[in-house]
């Protein structure tokens, strides 16, 4: 693509390292905000600026977070004796838009990957850990997506877990494998956590 200024060539070219934004569509947005007026382009780059430099992972479920501990983590509302162990901040984000699920969270920030190079240590285990030692845990969901990571995962937590006095569960399968909870419509997530199931009966 030949382009009438580097100015515009380098914006399209940052705009093109987003996930899913190929080089037509990243033209597209900057041209968009070269349209815009000068005090929206403003609101947009202090929005970026602001995410980068403000941005806190809850210390508690190290969930993305405007302050050291989360609104969830926060809420006397909470179950606290409940956890649902997701892979990253969209999937709590998913679970809490069913609105069936009044329990606390731990993110783990990724799932293990041999292939990757994602092993244990390089996610939030130890953490989660940490949490059940305290003796206020009485039940962890591992709700983890469909597909060989996440049952690799699942299957570490469940060894690393079950020497706890804790009910470990997982999400009913009425999710296809291969599919990641992000993508899965409310009524079916919500269905698949209220109808959890012990991990051991999945233990062959």
């Amino acid at each position: 693509m030949n382009f009438s200024s580097k100015l515009l060539e380098n914006a399209v070219a940052e705009f093109g390292k987003l996930p899913g934004v190929g080089q037509k569509t990243a033209l597209r947005l900057v041209l968009h905000l070269l349209k815009q007026s000068d005090a929206d382009v403003a609101r947009f780059t202090a929005s970026i600026d602001r995410l980068k430099e403000d941005i806190q992972y809850c210390q508690e479920c190290f969930n993305i977070s405007d302050h050291s501990i989360c609104e969830i983590c926060a809420s006397f509302k909470r179950d606290k004796s409940l956890i649902c162990v997701v892979e990253d901040t969209r999937d709590v984000m998913a679970i809490e838009n069913t609105n069936s699920y009044q329990g606390v969270y731990h993110v783990l920030g990724g799932l293990i990957s041999p292939m990757d190079g994602i092993g244990p240590a390089d996610l939030k285990i130890e953490g989660l850990i940490n949490r059940i030692q305290r003796g206020e845990v009485e039940e962890v969901i591992l709700a983890l997506s469909a597909t060989m990571e996440g049952d690799t995962t699942i299957f570490y937590l469940y060894r690393k877990l079950r020497e706890f006095d804790v009910k470990i569960t997982t999400i009913a399968r009425g999710i296809a494998f291969g599919g990641e909870l992000e993508y899965v419509d409310e009524l079916t997530l919500g269905r698949s956590i209220a109808t959890r199931v012990p991990y051991e009966r999945n233990v062959g």
